[in-house]
Formats: structure tokens, sequence, C-alpha cells
């Protein structure tokens, strides 16, 4: 009996070798020497110090900044384990709300939140990134059109003429992968940090 179990776990041993050890090591060593900076998390760093990424999207509450899509990530509850409350942004907890088109609180939200906007920019429509969050809830990015929408806000805020900020918004403009792929989108965090940038000059 045992000879005929032998070659099975034989193979086995050396499936796990290959595919659970050489394979992961090899995969890694090779995106770590040809993509050094995307293999360790494609962060963002100002004045030596890691802020971000670019593929995790983070939460911009004031006026001076440009908001990102809303994020449905939760985690525990510090008070009570058996609950959860919101967590903009948790990358450890990566997900979508699970609200569907009848839910009474997915409208609630999505009404408080275009008529926020909507005070805030009552001449453009209000795109549909700005108030709906994406499946993962980590989305970096933005529509070109959302960017354009938040533009009076942060020029008023930041005493900017607003043709400057639009500028900036056009040139944060990311296209399509090899002109095909995805659509046109543009960074929050890079966009927020080259208007810092720019008002620092």
């Amino acid at each position: 009996m045992l000879r005929e179990i032998r070659p099975a776990i034989v193979l086995l041993l050396v499936l796990t070798a290959i595919t659970g050890v050489a394979y992961p090591l090899a995969m890694t060593a090779i995106a770590g020497a040809l993509f050094p900076a995307q293999a360790q998390g494609s962060l963002i760093e100002r004045d030596g110090k890691v802020i971000g990424s670019a593929l995790i999207g983070q939460e911009f509450k004031v006026d001076k900044y440009f908001h990102g899509r809303p994020s449905a990530t939760v985690a525990p509850d510090p008070n009570d384990s058996t609950k959860t409350v919101p967590a903009p942004y948790n990358a450890a907890n990566s997900g979508g709300s699970n609200l569907g088109p009848t839910s009474k609180a997915l409208a609630d939200r999505l009404k408080e939140d275009v008529d926020k906007l909507k005070a805030e920019n009552p001449k453009a429509a209000v795109p549909v990134d700005l108030v709906t969050s994406s499946a993962s809830g980590l989305d970096p990015d933005i529509s070109p059109e959302a960017a354009q929408f938040q533009v009076p806000r942060v020029a008023k805020a930041r005493n900017m003429p607003e043709e400057a900020v639009e500028q900036l918004v056009s040139a944060s403009v990311q296209g399509r992968l090899f002109g095909l792929l995805g659509e046109p989108r543009v960074n929050v965090l890079a966009l927020n940090l080259a208007l810092d940038r720019a008002r620092a000059r």
C-alpha cells in the first residue's frame, strides 16, 4: 500500500514546493526588480514621509481639497464587537455597502449628498461618482467631470482663480490605458498634492 501512496505524497510535496514557495518567491523578486514602486504599494511621499498610496483613496473633508468618491467600508465598533462603524477607505475591509436600488437608506443618503453638492455648485449637474461608492470602497480616482464640478469650491476656499484650479485638474487627467482600456480619471491625492505645491509657489 505504501508503494501506491508514495508517488502521490512525493507529487504533493513537489507541487507544493513549486507552486507554494518557488513560484511566489520568483514573482515577488521579478516584480520588485522590474516595478519597484508598484511592488512596494505605489506609495506617495512628501518631505520623506509616506502620506498615502496612488492605489487607495483617502477621505478629504475640508473645502480646500478635492473630495473622492464616498466609501462604504467599515471597521469593528470598539465599544461593541458585534457591530461595525463607518471607516472610509479602510483597506483592511474592502467592500461596497450592499444596498440595492430599493433601499430607503441608500435613497436617503443619495438625496442628502446630491442636495449638499447642488448647494455647493448649483449651475452644474452632479456627477454620479461623487454620490456613489465603488465596489471596493477604496477607489482613489474620480472622473474629470467630478473634479471640474468641485473647482468653484476649491478655488474659493484657497482664494485662487478658478482658471488656475481648472488648469491643475486638466493637467491631472490620466487617459485610457493604451488609449483603449478604462475611462479618463483623476487621482484625488495627486491632484490635492499638486494644489498644495501650486499654492506654495
